[in-house]
C-alpha cells in the first residue's frame, strides 16, 4: 500500500535581495516519515520549512500540506491547518513571563473554546509533558529549565494539539551530545506514538543519523540528492561526502 503524502512542494524559488536561497527546490513527504533536510548554514533549511507554514512567502512554486494549497488559504484557513503542523522552533520561544503549565496551555488558548479548556486543558498539559518525561516541572518558570529541559518543554507545547506533522528547526543546536542524543531519540519515540510525519532540519549528523527515514541535501538551492543516511555515506560525490567525513 503506498504512502501518503502529507507536505509536497514543487520548484520552490525564494530570493532575498540578489541572494537566490531556494531554486527549483522540491521536496515530498510521506505519512509516518521522518524527513531530514540536511545542508551547509545559511544554505535555505529553515526558509524552506517557513515558507511551508507560510511565514515566509516564496517567489514562486507549489507548496501542498494536507492536500492543501497553501497559497489558496485565506488567514482563517491557514490558522486551522497550522493546528494540524506542529512547529520546534530553534530558540523554543517560550514564554519567559509565564509557568511550564501557562507556556503549554497557549496553543490550546488559540484553538480551544473556553468549554473545551475546562474540561481538557489540565489533561492535555499533563500528557503532553509525561511525553517529553517532565511532568514535575509543570509549575516552574523557563528560567529554572536547563537548555535541554527547556527543549523538551517546547517540544510538549507543539505536541499539545497533536498535530499530524511536526517541523524541527535544527532541535539539538546548543545542547551537550548526550542531552542532544536524548532529544533525537525522543523525537522518534513520538513518531512511533503519535504516527506523525515530521521535516526535520538539522546539521548535527548524531541527530541525523538517529532520526531521519531519509535525507535530502540541500545544495546550492536544489535537492541535490535524497537517500537514506547509510546509502549517502557511501556515494562518491565530493559535495555530499564532504557531510559525511
Amino acid at each position: 500500500m503506498e504512502q501518503k503524502t502529507i507536505i509536497e512542494v514543487k520548484s520552490l524559488y525564494k530570493s532575498f535581495g540578489k541572494n537566490q536561497v531556494l531554486k527549483d527546490f522540491s521536496l515530498t513527504l510521506k505519512e509516518e516519515e521522518n524527513l531530514v533536510i540536511l545542508g551547509k548554514s545559511g544554505s535555505g533549511k529553515s526558509v524552506l520549512i517557513k515558507c511551508i507554514i507560510r511565514l515566509i512567502e516564496p517567489d514562486a512554486g507549489e507548496i501542498r500540506v494536507l492536500g492543501q494549497d497553501i497559497s489558496e488559504l485565506d488567514q482563517d484557513q491557514m490558522d486551522l491547518l497550522r493546528k494540524d503542523v506542529g512547529f520546534l522552533f530553534q530558540s523554543n520561544a517560550l514564554y519567559d513571563s509565564m509557568t511550564v503549565r501557562q507556556n503549554l496551555e497557549f496553543p490550546l488558548r488559540r484553538h480551544w473554546s473556553a468549554e473545551e479548556r475546562q474540561a481538557n486543558a489540565e489533561s492535555a498539559v499533563l500528557e503532553a509533558l509525561e511525553d517529553v518525561g517532565l511532568a514535575h516541572t509543570i509549575d516552574m518558570m523557563p528560567a529554572e529549565l536547563s537548555g535541554g529541559m527547556r527543549k523538551r518543554i517546547a517540544l510538549a507545547r507543539t505536541l499539545i494539539l497533536k498535530p499530524k506533522v511536526i517541523l524541527y528547526d535544527e532541535p539539538t543546536t546548543g545542547l551537550d551530545p548526550i542531552t542532544g542524543r536524548e532529544i533525537s531519540e525522543l523525537i522518534v519515540k513520538i513518531q512511533k506514538k503519535y504516527q506523525s510525519s515530521a521535516i526535520i532540519i538539522s546539521h548535527d549528523m548524531n541527530c541525523i543519523k538517529i532520526t531521519s527515514n531519509r535525507i535530502i541535501m540541500l545544495i546550492e538551492g536544489r535537492n541535490y540528492a535524497s537517500d537514506t543516511f547509510e546509502n549517502l555515506t557511501k556515494l562518491p560525490d565530493p559535495k555530499v561526502r564532504e557531510f559525511f567525513e
